[in-house]
């Protein structure tokens, strides 16, 4: 079972299948040498990147991966903490463009393989009967956005500064996991999320448009980290990501591409 984030890191180490790679896939890494990769990825990529994962080990088998989900700022943090990663993969370009600023990835490596829009989110029963991101922002609804550092967070207040309103939330949460758990339990009347995130909770939560979203969506970009003790099996991931089974994974689960 995989945990997010806090201060520091831990690892959640997946299975490890073996067979030989398929036509569609990226040819397996040249060494046969056993390594294992850790993965700084955006909450949002959870369900899409644990499924990649399993694909590109039944086709890597000397390969193992550790995925570790979180904002994308604290992945950042991490990183300029020192913690031991060899990709990082984040929800918008701005987290990245601090970790390139910072040193701790490659330039050369890095690459957008995906986007996202954001949708609100009620619970299936609407008690507060929203509809639209005005009715979300009024008083004595109980709405819950993303952290201003956070991706979502971000793109939530580009929304919200399009439409003209301060957006008014009662909590503003680290990841974006947190604002739909707290939708889909009741704590909240609305939420406002990434279209990905919303599809998997279908029958506890109805969604609704947000204005000019179509318009203002988060790019995906990928990196190998500075640090990777293994940089050559780290480009071999990133290369599958980005490629056709990786994209269509990703696009089974709600994103688009960049």
């Amino acid at each position: 079972m995989r945990h997010p984030l806090a201060a520091l890191l831990t690892a959640t180490t997946l299975g490890i299948t073996g067979c030989s790679g398929t036509p569609d896939s990226p040819e397996a890494d040249v060494t046969a040498e056993e390594v294992s990769l850790t993965v700084l990825a955006a909450a949002s990529l959870q369900k899409s990147f644990d499924e990649i994962g399993e694909e590109f080990t039944a086709d890597h088998p000397h390969i193992t991966l550790d995925f570790n989900y979180a904002g994308s700022s604290t992945l950042v943090e991490n990183l300029e903490a020192g913690v031991p990663a060899d990709v990082f993969a984040s929800a918008d370009e701005s987290n990245m463009h601090k970790a390139e600023e910072a040193d701790v990835i490659e330039p050369e490596t890095r690459g957008l393989f995906a986007s996202n829009k954001l949708v609100g989110i009620v619970p299936s029963d609407n008690p507060a009967d929203v509809s639209t991101l005005e009715e979300a922002n009024a008083e004595g609804v109980n709405l819950v956005v993303c952290a201003p550092q956070v991706p979502c967070g971000a793109l939530s207040q580009t929304l919200a500064d399009a439409a003209g309103m301060t957006l008014n939330a009662v909590s503003e949460e680290q990841q974006v996991t947190d604002v739909l758990g707290k939708v889909r339990s009741g704590q909240a009347d609305a939420g406002l999320v990434y279209a990905t995130d919303a599809a998997l909770a279908p029958d506890e939560i109805d969604t609704f448009d947000l204005d000019g979203a179509e318009d203002a969506l988060n790019m995906y970009p990928i990196a190998r980290t500075a640090d990777s003790t293994h940089p050559d099996a780290a480009d071999t991931f990133i290369e599958y990501v980005h490629s056709e089974p990786g994209q269509a994974i990703l696009e089974k689960n709600g994103f688009t591409a960049p």
